[in-house]
């Protein structure tokens, strides 16, 4: 239960105080015809050591830290230099917004943001999850990492390594005790190998030019889109860092880290090492809104945004900005280099020529390791979320845990996975479309929810500022154009 992490060394001795302050009109104002009525709680104490409780905002980064971060974007450097490297900065900014106000919500009532959908229409939060689920039935992480094994091993078959792969994330997940911690200790070590790797960098092989190459960045900005296409240049920049479900998964994950209202909600633990499950069927919480509960908020709402800057937002631009200058180092120019993974490759192979061989194995070592780790993730939030909805709306009174639930649907995205990759398929075409697709639909459409959610149910104290609201509906527009356009290219392809 929750208690459990009152008494651990960050949160140990602050405990809930009484409302005995000033009540004060305000108020939420959460629909209560599709969910039970939120119960009411004090907001906890924002922890005396806040950096004990920094993560979320890191796993969020590290599992977004994927084929973006070490293909698109490096790509994009090696086609034009580092001129279009402000769009990165743009994308990661937007997501910091939307990331913030998902996690507004559930740190004002413990609730998902996708459980506050469900207050709206009963089918909002299964209908992201589906979405999600379907987007992630491709393995292309695992299949990354498997080649990435090829490069640094000098050989072996991609597609076994891939099961391989798949089926060690599924054994990890379903054997963690408590999900959330096991993901977190996997990610920072991972942030730790990607920040070797940007010393190393910075060091041995990122030389004079590429620096006057970043310096284009500011000075001589452009926006590429005769030598790259339009739709290629819009999609690195809404999806630069997260994009689709993981951004939703932000919710859960601060939610088992015990953020605001989140402590009073029990965590995802595992059935089979896990301890004791708390009531599954637990409501949201609210708290008073008193002089007392709003000093509290203040505290959280202020430690929440500086730990999403902090983590989300800084490493994200930190690894955009140096697996892009190493590539602008090692590839500017070369005629051989082509959108997808085997550039790393000639990446790697160019930094033997120029540093050493340790140098290039090390590389294709850490974007091994560093694809395996987003396709935990991925699996994970993709398993997070759809479990969630299943329970709290269409399960709530069975004997089933939502953990039950979540591993039923990390070991079906397994196996999938590995029918996919057994009978053969090379990145199947239709479920390439389907991916390219829901991501910007589904950022098109909860960028709208989350500000009309934020703007009426919460407390006029807490609820969204007009400056949120202006980024979130046009970040609603632009990935709504974005949608449309994708899916335009991507049928043309088809027919």
């Amino acid at each position: 239960m929750t208690t459990d992490r009152l008494n651990t060394p960050e949160w140990k001795g602050l405990g809930m105080s009484g409302t005995t302050q000033r009540q004060v009109t305000d108020r939420f104002s959460l629909p209560t015809k599709n969910l039970p009525a939120p119960k009411t709680a004090d907001l906890p104490e924002a922890p005396a050591k806040t950096w004990r409780i920094i993560g979320p905002g890191l796993v969020g980064a590290g599992v977004g830290l994927a084929s973006g971060e070490f293909i698109l974007w490096p790509y994009i450097s090696s086609q034009v230099g580092l001129v279009f490297l402000w769009g990165a900065f743009v994308g990661v900014g937007i997501q910091w917004f939307l990331n913030m106000e998902i996690e507004r919500y559930t740190l004002a009532t413990g609730e998902t943001a996708l459980t506050g959908f469900n207050r709206y229409w009963k089918h909002w939060g299964i209908f992201f999850a589906v979405m999600t689920y379907f987007a992630n039935l491709w393995p292309g992480w695992a299949t990354s990492s498997a080649t990435m094994l090829t490069y640094l091993f000098g050989g072996g078959n991609p597609r076994w390594i891939a099961v391989g792969i798949l089926v060690v994330i599924g054994i990890i997940l379903t054997l963690a005790p408590v999900v959330y911690v096991m993901l977190e200790r996997l990610i920072f070590v991972k942030v730790a190998a990607i920040g070797l790797l940007v010393v190393l960098a910075l060091i041995f092989a990122i030389r004079g030019s590429t620096w006057d190459g970043l310096g284009d960045a500011v000075t001589a900005p452009a926006f590429p889109a005769d030598e790259l296409g339009f739709a290629l240049l819009m999609g690195a920049i809404a999806y630069a860092g997260a994009g689709g479900g993981q951004n939703l998964c932000q919710s859960n994950w601060i939610r088992d880290k015990g953020f605001g209202m989140g402590l009073h909600v029990p965590r995802l633990t595992s059935p089979v090492t896990g301890e004791k499950e708390a009531d599954p069927t637990a409501n949201g919480y609210v708290f008073p809104v008193d002089d007392a509960n709003l000093s509290r908020w203040r505290k959280w709402w202020k430690f929440a945004n500086v730990e999403q800057a902090m983590t989300f937002v800084g490493i994200t631009v930190i690894t955009i900005t140096f697996t892009s200058m190493l590539a602008y180092a090692t590839l500017f120019g070369n005629p051989a280099v082509e959108n997808n993974i085997s550039f790393l490759k000639i990446e790697g192979l160019t930094l033997q020529s120029l540093v050493g061989d340790w140098f290039g194995y090390l590389f294709w070592a850490i974007g091994a390791f560093a694809l395996f780790a987003a396709a935990t993730g991925i699996v994970d939030y993709t398993s997070r979320l759809a479990a969630d909805m299943i329970k709290a709306r269409y399960l709530r009174t069975s004997a089933i845990t939502e953990s039950k639930l979540y591993f039923g649907l990390v070991w079906g995205l397994v196996a999938f996975g590995v029918l996919i990759l057994m009978i053969g398929l090379d990145q199947p075409l239709v479920l390439l479309v389907i991916s390219a697709c829901t991501a910007g639909t589904m950022m098109f459409v909860y960028s709208f929810l989350l500000w009309w959610m934020n703007s009426r149910a919460l407390p006029k104290a807490i609820k969204i500022t007009p400056l949120r609201s202006a980024v979130l509906i046009a970040a609603g527009l632009a990935f709504g154009f974005l949608a449309v356009l994708t899916i335009q290219e991507q049928f043309a392809k088809l027919f």
